[in-house]
């Protein structure tokens, strides 16, 4: 669908707060870490989060919520006004704030505090939400959702609805179009603790019945969704387009958001499961709420990153946290056993494994006549469905040099048909301080060999003795 149609976010806002720094030493007064803070950023988060991520695209988004007169308030204010139409419901109380503090990008400890009362909806809460065609209500259990319940089973009559639920929040209306409960989630409303995805799947199926839902998402994290019905017939598992290492917070809020959106503009459940878990691993990918960009630049959902992972914003969100970026390269024309040791080793150095791919042309120049066997597309998505390769990277020149200069990879790794002294590249990652490493390689696999074998037994020639 090409018409974004408007979208009504309905929930508690929260302020987020990162403290973010390096921790290299202990106080002296106790064995606790100390962080040298070198970042302090605060964003609206929860309700507030979920709507930003959905107004960026350029969707008209209304957002109703709980705001007061504390400066926690008029910070969410300040950031939310540019982006979207706030309607607001008295707050008695503050707004609840959540400070994370990071340590080398990795959470330290949290530290929540405040929190207040929703009042009851005024006349322009009321007409906003009896207008809305499209509503996602992101259900903090701070009490905004169950001020205008009313309200809100009303417009599931309208149209699609989808419900973000907490355990401390109330039930969804009857006649969501999508509930989207997270793995833990699914667990404590259930009170069933069992760990499979048998047991997610029923769990969500159940969800659904007691909902009186068209279907339950359960999130499961890494590894994608659930997409179950009341019957439990022909749960539907859509896993994630590939591994993304990078901070998970706002995730659940991506995925309701797009989820949401999807469904304003025509798409099937199905559909919009599909675009929510690619979209939220994107998120995740690209640094997730504590991302710097995602209030200071383009939406993550503006780049077509290729195969579906950014190999470049993966590279800036791993180094980011202070992990370790590893790229490798080749043809890859035929995956055999030795590629895929060769891509498991690599992956287990560091923190992310990119690959240089090159080009068809590229292939043909270095290989000759017939080259590629294999069409660049399907190598890449040979290459992407490998869980030890979190990015593809393609380069069309007969080096990948001028590739690497972009991705500046902390280590670039190669098969042991080399010695670190003639690796082309070894210069080259030298210049940012990277290194180049050399790994052992299984004999007597290559792509040539397997070609040879495929041709003699096309033509029934018998194959020599080894």
């Amino acid at each position: 669908m090409s018409s974004r149609q408007p979208l009504l976010v309905v929930g508690d806002v929260l302020l987020d707060r990162d403290l973010a720094g390096d921790a290299s030493r202990l106080a002296p007064d106790a064995p606790a870490p100390v962080v040298e803070v070198a970042d302090d950023r605060s964003r609206p988060g929860g309700a507030g989060l979920a709507a930003a991520l959905a107004a960026r695209a350029g969707r008209e988004v209304t957002l109703v919520t709980a705001l007061g007169d504390d400066p926690a308030s008029e910070q969410v204010r300040r950031q939310l006004r540019p982006v979207l139409r706030l309607v607001e419901l008295p707050l008695t109380g503050t707004l609840p704030e959540k400070t994370r503090v990071l340590a080398g990008g990795r959470p330290l400890v949290r530290f929540d505090r405040g929190g207040g009362t929703p009042g009851e909806a005024g006349p322009d809460v009321a007409a906003a939400l009896d207008a809305a065609r499209a509503v996602l209500v992101a259900d903090y259990g701070r009490g905004t959702a169950r001020a205008v319940a009313g309200h809100l089973a009303d417009a599931a009559r309208r149209g699609p609805l989808v419900w973000d639920p907490h355990p401390r929040g109330g039930q969804p209306v009857p006649g969501a179009r999508l509930v989207t409960p997270n793995a833990a989630e699914a667990r404590t409303l259930t009170g069933d603790d069992a760990r499979s995805l048998h047991a997610d799947a029923a769990r969500g199926s159940r969800l659904a019945a007691h909902w009186r839902a068209a279907a339950v998402a359960v999130t499961l994290g890494a590894r994608g969704a659930l997409l179950a019905r009341a019957g439990g017939d022909s749960p539907m598992l859509v896993p994630a387009p590939y591994r993304a290492t990078g901070d998970p917070c706002g995730a659940g809020d991506c995925f309701a958001a797009t989820a949401a959106a999807a469904l304003a503009d025509g798409a099937l459940p199905e559909e919009a499961v599909q675009r929510a878990v690619t979209e939220a691993t994107s998120f995740v990918a690209a640094g997730g709420a504590g991302s710097p960009a995602l209030w200071d630049g383009p939406s993550p959902a503006d780049h077509t990153p290729p195969r579906d992972a950014d190999p470049f914003a993966l590279a800036r969100s791993v180094r980011a946290r202070g992990g370790t970026v590893i790229a490798t390269g080749g043809c890859f024309d035929l995956l055999h056993a030795g590629h895929v040791g060769l891509l498991e080793s690599a992956r287990r150095i560091g923190d992310c494994l990119i690959v240089c791919l090159n080009s068809d042309a590229s292939v043909a120049r270095l290989k000759g006549p017939g080259r590629p066997l294999t069409r660049l597309d399907d190598r890449m998505r040979v290459l992407a469905g490998l869980g030890c390769v979190d990015a593809v990277a393609v380069f069309d020149e007969d080096s990948p040099v001028n590739l690497l200069r972009r991705l500046r990879p902390d280590v670039w790794v190669k098969g042991g048909d080399y010695t670190v002294d003639t690796l082309p590249e070894a210069a080259t990652v030298q210049e940012w301080g990277g290194q180049a490493l050399v790994l052992p390689y299984l004999d007597g696999r290559s792509t040539t060999a397997l070609a040879r074998r495929a041709a003699r037994s096309a033509t029934g020639r018998p194959r020599a003795r080894s």
